[in-house]
C-alpha cells in the first residue's frame, strides 16, 4: 500500500491532470461521489432502467442528484470526474434526498462499489448552448 506522502503526491498529480483535461468553459463543482449497483435494494424494483433512457444501464454512466440537474448535469451530459479516466454521461437521477450527489454506476459488482465508498471530488461538464 502507499504511505501517506506517496498518496498526497498522487492526489495532487491527480488533480492537476484533472484540471489540465477540463476546458475553460467547463462548469465545474466539489460533489460527494458514491457507487451503485443494479440491484432493487439500491434502486427500485426496474433496476436496469435509468431514468433518462430507455437503455438498460451500462459501465461509465452516472446518476446525479436533482439539484445538479437543475444545475445543468442534464440526461445525456459529459461529465469529467477527478481521478477517474475518460468522460461520464449523465443518465439517471437520485432519490429526492440528496444534494450535491454523484452515483457512479457499477453494474452488480456491490464489492466494487463498497469499496469505493464516498469521496468528494471535482466534476467538470460542458453546459449545453441553451444554459449559462
Amino acid at each position: 500500500m502507499f504511505s501517506r506522502k506517496q498518496r498526497v503526491i498522487l492526489m495532487a498529480a491527480s488533480a492537476a491532470s484533472f484540471a489540465l483535461a477540463a476546458h475553460a468553459e467547463d462548469q465545474r463543482m466539489v460533489v460527494r461521489a458514491t457507487a451503485y449497483n443494479s440491484t432493487p435494494e439500491q434502486t427500485d424494483s426496474r433496476p436496469f432502467e435509468p431514468a433518462c433512457t430507455d437503455e438498460e444501464l451500462h459501465p461509465r454512466t452516472i446518476a446525479v442528484s436533482r439539484d445538479l440537474f437543475r444545475a445543468g448535469l442534464k440526461c445525456g451530459t459529459k461529465v469529467k470526474i477527478e481521478g477517474m479516466k475518460g468522460e461520464w454521461t449523465v443518465v439517471d437521477k437520485t432519490a429526492r434526498k440528496h444534494e450535491k450527489l454523484i452515483d457512479i454506476y457499477m453494474g452488480t459488482d456491490v464489492k466494487a462499489a463498497r469499496q469505493f465508498g464516498v469521496k468528494q471530488v471535482q466534476i467538470a461538464w460542458t453546459p449545453a448552448s441553451n444554459e449559462s
